[in-house]
């Protein structure tokens, strides 16, 4: 199916006409980058990835498309003939989809003609930014967890139909473990969860009634919400007497908890539960969960099996939107790349030009001690030698260290003349990853509140190419 390359914005069609029209669609290198990890977190992860190199290789403007350009009655007709045969025929290098990152890095690099390069802005930064906010925020919510049982149910809350299957997607590979989404669980092969709503309850006499039809109907490990008259009166004795019987045939059940004191309802529904000799009886619950609350309740010893979150998960709750950004790094001349940098009052927004790489530097435990940027060809962190890593803003700041293992390089060549150069990873490896990649990093980092900072570094060449664009764009102000 195609994928329209209309969706970008508008200013990427105005700058490639110009560069179509002024002969400038030489080779380039743009770089797709985020400035801060979302939540106030320590770390982010990569999603997204696998989806995009899809649309890219369908990225192509339909006979429609055109004549809706030619509407706008501001483009020459010549360029329609070039985007009559557009297509995306260069290079494109990424990291693997579901590691976790950090700021200043390059997630992507393309390398391409600057006419498409430019036009891909839109799709690159709209299929990374959503699905890599919603996977680092239930990374949060699955360590909040003590690493539990994580469900998604965000589907009636997501941003649209498209908004909730790429949700759903992210947030498997961000650590839960099934989603009521259907339509996902079929298209992407995520186990498919979900018990009843209010709604089933009210439909019957009382929550016995109910509660005992649905166990008739789904007899295998059914959960029973027992908050729609009151939880301790009436929902907690239904479904006891329900689920002694269950258990006489031998048939396990659950109850969910969807409002109220969770911590107090889920102490004194394990309590009743223990009691009643139902001692495997499982406690999940929801209600606008999300990470802050989930380790509050984790922290202190509520008896929870599982937990349901929905709209903090899939619209990201706090933070609306990831922070990524795609920068010109560099253009070419003939072969000869010509590093490029963009300038800001705030250093923070100061690119880190040319092409690069970034290796991920660990300790002989496999711990991740910095990702450090490197000039792609250029100087590498070798192993055994005395580095000194400097700050991103290329200032006095930086720090010196031997590494004690190969630093692992993490951009890989993906796209190669618009085609594909590996295979694609199955969405269960993907999830694999994050959850490696997570045990890699100290536990400082990974702090729901107030984390440490971990650094991302630049080598002594890259900070010196930086700094002589610096100087050479203030010496031109004077």
């Amino acid at each position: 199916m195609r994928q329209s390359a209309l969706f970008t914005d508008f200013y990427s069609l105005t700058m490639a006409h110009g560069y179509w029209k002024m002969n400038m669609n030489r080779r380039a290198v743009f770089e797709m980058f985020f400035r801060r990890n979302p939540f106030s977190g320590g770390f982010s992860v990569f999603a997204g990835l696998e989806p995009l190199l899809q649309k890219i290789q369908r990225f192509a403007f339909s006979p429609d498309d055109i004549e809706f350009l030619k509407s706008r009655l501001i483009f020459d007709d010549g360029f329609f003939d070039y985007l009559r045969d557009f297509r995306f025929r260069g290079s494109l290098w990424a990291m693997d989809e579901g590691r976790v990152v950090f700021p200043q890095e390059p997630l992507i690099r393309v390398d391409g003609g600057l006419v498409e390069c430019q036009i891909l802005e839109g799709l690159i930064l709209n299929s990374i930014n959503f699905s890599s906010l919603v996977a680092t925020k239930t990374a949060r919510v699955w360590l909040a967890s003590g690493k539990g049982a994580v469900m998604e149910f965000g589907l009636r809350r997501a941003q649209g139909p498209d908004g909730a299957m790429s949700a759903s997607r992210s947030a498997y590979i961000g650590g839960a473990f099934g989603t009521s989404n259907v339509l996902a669980g079929k298209e992407f092969g995520i186990p498919v969860l979900g018990t009843m709503a209010h709604s089933w309850v009210m439909s019957f006499p009382g929550e016995e009634e109910a509660f005992r039809a649905y166990a008739d109907i789904f007899p295998k490990n059914p959960v029973f919400l027992i908050d729609t008259v009151d939880t301790l009166r009436s929902g907690v004795p239904a479904a006891i007497k329900v689920g002694k019987e269950l258990a006489a045939r031998g048939v396990n059940f659950g109850v969910r908890l969807d409002s109220g004191d969770i911590d107090y309802l889920s102490r004194e529904v394990r309590r009743r539960l223990d009691d009643a000799g139902l001692p495997n009886a499982t406690i999940s619950v929801s209600n606008d969960l999300d990470e802050f609350i989930i380790q509050t309740l984790h922290d202190a010893g509520a008896p929870v099996n599982s937990w349901g979150v929905g709209t903090q998960m899939v619209t990201g709750g706090t933070d609306a939107a990831f922070t990524g950004v795609y920068k010109l790094m560099g253009k070419y001349d003939g072969d000869t790349l010509t590093p490029t940098i963009k300038f800001s009052d705030n250093p923070e927004k100061t690119t880190t030009p040319g092409m690069k790489q970034v290796w991920r530097v660990m300790d002989k435990w496999g711990q991740a001690v910095a990702d450090v940027l490197s000039l792609e060809g250029g100087e590498t962190p070798e192993t055994g030698k005395h580095h000194a890593f400097w700050h991103t803003s290329a200032d006095y700041r930086h720090f010196y260290h031997v590494p004690e293992t190969d630093a692992v390089p993490l951009l890989k060549e993906r796209l190669r003349n618009g085609e594909p150069v590996r295979d694609s990873s199955s969405l269960d490896d993907i999830r694999a990853l994050t959850r490696y990649d997570l045990e890699t990093f100290d536990g400082s980092y990974k702090r729901i509140m107030n984390p440490h900072v971990y650094k991302v570094s630049i080598m002594t060449e890259l900070r010196a190419l930086k700094l002589r664009l610096i100087n050479n764009f203030l010496g031109g102000l004077s």
